[in-house]
């Protein structure tokens, strides 16, 4: 790990010698957008401006399709070699790895993540996706069925066509990758419109893709903002399949433009309010506690799998919330670039006032709280939260029930397993969940009750790329990583020969 000097004359560096990918990437090339117009991307820890950025909107979206259409039709991807295309992806994965500070510093630059964890996590994940998708492609087989033995029944996996992709500002260059890299091990072709939050990553990584030998037209980047290029996206009669994370309110428009269009096959992975649910048996209360901790101040709490919401029984309360202030404690806003910060800014200003409205909101209806509170922001100094923590809460309170994507702790006490259940599925989302209890038989019970499509037992957020990722109710349909992501890019044929 460099030091904390060390990433600031890399920033420097980078920045001053305007390296940062403005442009939309189409057709294996950079280019500005169909209207010229742009957005500003700004540094979220000191509100400095990083770069002006295309500003695509349905021109751009019916360019990138028609590349990507005619990349597809021609088969210069979804026909070639399974062995080739896996050893582009792998090439692509080797580029990443040999850029990996500098794909570490756009995203901490871009929205304020934690260069630690863009080192130790976000990169490598990344990587390990791609390769790992990349190891999936000449291992597809397909089927034989045990039919009238004057047929032979076929039964294959094929390529869907063109792909768009919609991905989050909170994990920009992992999110991406989990997205595209099954989309495209499949054999399809990719059009991609990140988050005009963070959008810069996903720019420098096409154009590694370019150099590793993905062909023209095949991975396509439009920045852009949802209610223009996203939607055009969305509403495209050429695009087969649209894979989104964000919002729930954003995945049920997408659904709509899927209805209105070609019907499109739609794949969500929307928002999340998880529940976190200590029992009395549970033996390491310290472990409990940071894991809490960690599980909703990661990231400044801009996750959506983060425990917002703290179930612990009443019987060991006083010990527990007295090892999860410690451990809170430790999680002080600062400069992402400092590897010893564990929490940075806010991604822009409009997060942190949400973030002020639900903490204000907490207070008028009645929580108690007991760390943080109100930002103490002052314009030109970054979107600084401070990590907070309310007790006393319940399940009819709007900051209990409704996703705050900021680091913003609910706390409540029950008595019986029955009851922590039934406030654990009180929620319109079903994203993820833990537990913590030293009972294996009660781990298997309670984990099974839970409405959520993954959940956690003595640890939380655990799950490298052979695992799938996503959930339930209002949190969404689809799954990221594993073979699970490979068969939503993908069609069933079934062909009949008699012989």
């Amino acid at each position: 790990m460099k030091t904390y000097q060390e990433w600031l004359s890399l920033r420097d560096e980078l920045v001053s010698q305007d390296r940062l990918p403005h442009m939309a990437y189409i057709n294996g090339a950079y280019v500005p957008a169909v209207n010229g117009e742009t957005f500003d991307c700004i540094n979220p820890t000191d509100e400095s401006l990083l770069a002006k950025v295309a500003s695509c909107d349905e021109d751009d979206v019916n360019v990138a399709v028609e590349a990507a259409k005619n990349a597809f039709k021609s088969g210069v991807w979804s026909t070639m070699a399974p062995g080739k295309r896996k050893r582009i992806l792998q090439k692509w994965a080797d580029l990443l790895e040999a850029h990996e500070d500098e794909l570490a510093l756009i995203d901490t630059l871009d929205m304020g993540k934690s260069i630690n964890e863009m080192v130790n996590i976000d990169v490598p994940d990344s990587i390990d996706a791609l390769r790992w998708s990349a190891e999936c492609i000449d291992k597809l087989y397909g089927e034989i069925a045990p039919t009238d033995p004057k047929n032979l029944a076929l039964i294959t996996r094929e390529p869907l066509g063109v792909v768009a992709t919609i991905t989050p500002w909170n994990y920009p260059l992992m999110m991406v990758m989990w997205k595209i890299s099954s989309a495209l091990a499949a054999g399809n072709c990719v059009v991609l419109k990140p988050s005009e939050k963070s959008p810069l990553s996903a720019l420098r990584i096409a154009q590694l893709a370019t150099q590793a030998g993905l062909p023209d037209g095949v991975f396509n980047v439009l920045p852009g903002f949802g209610h223009t290029a996203g939607k055009a996206l969305a509403l495209h009669m050429d695009v087969t399949t649209l894979a989104f994370t964000g919002s729930s309110r954003v995945a049920g428009l997408l659904m709509q433009y899927a209805g209105q269009s070609n019907m499109k096959r739609v794949w969500l992975e929307a928002g999340g309010k998880s529940p976190c649910i200590v029992f009395s048996d549970c033996k390491d209360i310290e472990a409990a506690a940071e894991g809490a901790a960690s599980a909703i101040f990661t990231n400044q709490g801009e996750v959506c799998i983060a425990c917002s919401r703290l179930y612990v029984h009443d019987s060991i309360k006083d010990e527990f919330m007295a090892a999860l202030l410690r451990a809170a404690k430790t999680y002080q806003p600062g400069d992402p670039l400092n590897p010893d910060t564990k929490m940075g800014p806010m991604v822009d200003k409009a997060q942190l006032e949400t973030v002020t409205r639900y903490i204000q909101s907490a207070k008028e209806e009645g929580a108690n709280l007991l760390l943080g509170g109100e930002p103490d922001y002052q314009e030109g100094n970054g979107f600084f939260a401070k990590p907070t923590i309310f007790d006393q809460a319940n399940n009819g309170m709007t900051f209990v029930q409704e996703e705050i994507f900021g680091p913003v702790l609910a706390v409540q006490t029950y008595e019986t397993e029955e009851e922590a259940i039934a406030l654990a599925n009180d929620s319109q989302y079903g994203l993820g969940a833990a537990i913590w209890t030293a009972d294996l038989s009660r781990a298997h019970r309670v984990s099974r009750l839970l409405e959520s499509g993954m959940v956690w037992v003595n640890t939380w957020g655990d799950g490298d790329t052979t695992v799938p990722f996503g959930g339930v109710k209002a949190s969404g349909n689809g799954r990221d990583k594993s073979w699970h992501a490979l068969e939503k890019y993908t069609e069933v044929k079934y062909t009949c020969i008699r012989l």
